[in-house]
């Protein structure tokens, strides 16, 4: 009784913070994303995606800001922000979306080896990708 008493609080507790703590496939153009921890909150960059792998020295061409438009795309900050909400879920962070040169709001929640990332221009305009763990 004892022992299914804690399984019970433990599944309860949901996921740990460091959840979504390794390197992710995006939901679209074969993206890879690795995130880590920085500092209190996560943070994540692009390793790697079909574009790079055609042209390695492919730019943030699209970005908003002029300035870093010349950046190579490979290890730009795309995740950053984020603020532990429990049960593995990070909210109230960014995320850079490379196509559009644009910068949401998002929120990261994770489950098992999959992870819902959720950009919002502002709620309810909001867009979700599932992502899968790479292993």
């Amino acid at each position: 009784m004892v022992a299914f008493t804690l399984a019970l609080a433990l599944a309860a507790a949901g996921q740990p913070a460091d959840a979504v703590i390794g390197r992710w496939k995006t939901g679209n153009r074969n993206g890879v994303v690795q995130i880590d921890r920085c500092g209190n909150s996560v943070c994540g960059r692009l390793v790697t995606s079909d574009g790079i792998r055609t042209n390695p020295a492919l730019t943030d061409a699209n970005n908003s800001d002029a300035s870093l438009r010349n950046r190579p795309l490979k290890g730009v900050s795309l995740l950053s922000g984020f603020k532990a909400e429990g049960g593995g879920v990070w909210n109230g962070g960014k995320i850079y979306n490379p196509e559009d040169g644009k910068t949401y709001t998002a929120k990261l929640t994770p489950s098992g080896d999959t992870l819902k990332v959720r950009g919002c221009v502002f709620v309810p305009l909001c867009k979700t990708q599932t992502w899968t763990r790479l292993r």
